[in-house]
């Protein structure tokens, strides 16, 4: 991680206001506009400057509808404006590296969304421009951030469950199902980086691996059952070449078994349910989908002489966000908490947040834990 001294990080002790841009904040329910816009006006320290969009006609209506005065028709402008400390990269992931390396080049910090490249070559390649550039930088791996997962990542520590003995996930992807949106059909295209493997699979293995340790020997293995889906508005099948089942499995520092099964579209079943199980109790966690990173998360654990499960309710000094609910601003909740904990990193240099050096390992141990059918 990056911990060197930064100008972000002078700024941020000085307790001003640091100036944030988005590059891709839309009028009509982009990933920013439910994610990153509500949570850092929740977040005392940050000041939204400035966004940019695809042309400046459309920049300026976003600017008008989410009360942003400076609307910019290319990220390069944003991320010359003065007034912009930190870009926030919220685009699609084709996209990532282009915008990435044009903040790095004007000597801003960045925040970019996860996948962090459109695989490991661009995330390699992105980080060491970053290390270069000797700037901080966050990759949008937030699950970690979440508060339920932060008092479990403690709850273990503490011996809650003993010894840790195997660890389960099950998840459904809601996308790569037996439907499209109109507006989603790039997410079915492998080609673009931003499948189920790279978006809900690899948001929870990061969250898991905060928790529990990083997996050793891990297998990966993809299926495709389905190889289209209809389109919800047009009712024709939209071709899918990403794949829409990810099994995994591997072994935790310790020797815990850890096993994944992620598939396309929902269940009428479970959509999440994440099991730790020791030798002195079982921690459980669900959720409605299987998108950890931005799903509300109920928390039930047993132990001891108990032989069933009861509620956990996650302490409130694990909450550093609480102008925001949990279950109404799921979106957004755990993406606040990551930006609450990037400005105690800044003001303490500390590196709790992933930076890109994070994310393209974690690119790495997705790529070098894939084999073939």
């Amino acid at each position: 991680m990056n911990t060197s001294e930064s100008p972000l990080a002078e700024l941020a002790r000085s307790e001003k206001p640091i100036g944030v841009g988005i590059v891709g904040l839309g009028a009509h329910g982009s990933w920013a506009e439910r994610a990153h816009l509500p949570a850092l006006r929740a977040v005392p320290g940050y000041e939204l400057r400035a966004l940019s969009a695809s042309s400046q006609q459309s920049a300026r209506r976003s600017g008008q509808t989410h009360g942003v005065s400076r609307t910019f028709g290319t990220a390069a402008e944003l991320a010359a404006c003065d007034e912009v400390d930190l870009v926030v990269v919220a685009v699609k992931v084709p996209h990532h590296r282009e915008l990435v390396r044009t903040a790095l080049d004007a000597g801003k910090s960045v925040l970019c969304e996860w996948p962090l490249g459109n695989g490991l070559a661009e995330a390699e390649d992105m980080a060491r421009q970053a290390h270069d550039r000797a700037v901080r930088t966050v990759v949008g791996l937030q699950a970690r951030s979440h508060p339920a997962l932060a008092y479990v990542r403690h709850l273990v520590a503490d011996g809650y469950v003993g010894e840790v003995l195997s660890t389960t996930v099950v998840g459904s992807g809601g996308a790569w199902g037996a439907t499209v949106g109109p507006r989603d059909h790039y997410v079915l295209d492998a080609a673009n980086g931003a499948t189920l493997l790279t978006i809900p699979f690899s948001h929870t293995l990061d969250g898991l691996a905060s928790v529990l340790g990083e997996p050793d020997e891990l297998r990966i293995r993809l299926a495709s059952r389905r190889t289209s889906a209809l389109d919800t508005e047009s009712g024709q099948p939209v071709p899918m070449t990403a794949a829409d089942q990810v099994t995994a499995s591997g072994r935790l520092p310790g020797g815990a078994v850890a096993t994944f099964h992620y598939r396309g579209g929902m269940s009428r079943g479970t959509n999440f349910r994440w099991e730790i199980n020791g030798t002195e109790g079982d921690l459980v966690l669900t959720a409605p989908t299987g998108h950890l990173q931005l799903s509300p998360v109920t928390l039930e654990g047993g132990r001891a002489a108990s032989t069933g499960l009861a509620p956990l309710t996650v302490p409130e000094s694990y909450v550093r966000v609480p102008a925001l609910d949990p279950r109404a601003d799921a979106p957004a909740y755990a993406v606040a908490h990551a930006y609450r904990q990037f400005l105690d990193d800044l003001r303490q240099n500390t590196s709790a947040v992933p930076d890109f050096a994070h994310g393209a390992a974690r690119h790495r141990s997705i790529a070098s834990a894939m084999t073939t059918p």
